[in-house]
């Protein structure tokens, strides 16, 4: 293998913001915020949505409101009316 060409990898721990899950793991990934955990200094990263919180692994769905949009856009664009295509008769 050649010398000096693969990243340097570092500890890390992803936090999830939402539940407060941490994942220690290694990666590429650095941050400002340390913490020495067992005597090993970690690179801290929040995460706003980690495998503890996302939908698909949690099987929670979230409903996304969509009753009310063809009124929405009526209300925004139903006064502007479509020009009326040229007539080819002379």
């Amino acid at each position: 293998m050649k010398a000096d060409i693969h990243p340097d990898y570092h500890p890390v721990i992803f936090q999830d913001m939402t539940s407060g899950k941490r994942y220690f793991t290694r990666s590429t990934a650095t941050s400002a915020n340390k913490e020495t955990v067992d005597g090993v200094e970690y690179y801290v990263i929040s995460m706003g949505v980690t495998a503890d919180t996302h939908p698909f692994y949690t099987g929670k769905s979230t409903f996304v409101d969509t009753e009310g949009r063809i009124d929405k856009f009526q209300k925004r664009f139903g006064a502007v009316r479509r020009a009326k295509k040229p007539s080819l008769k002379a």
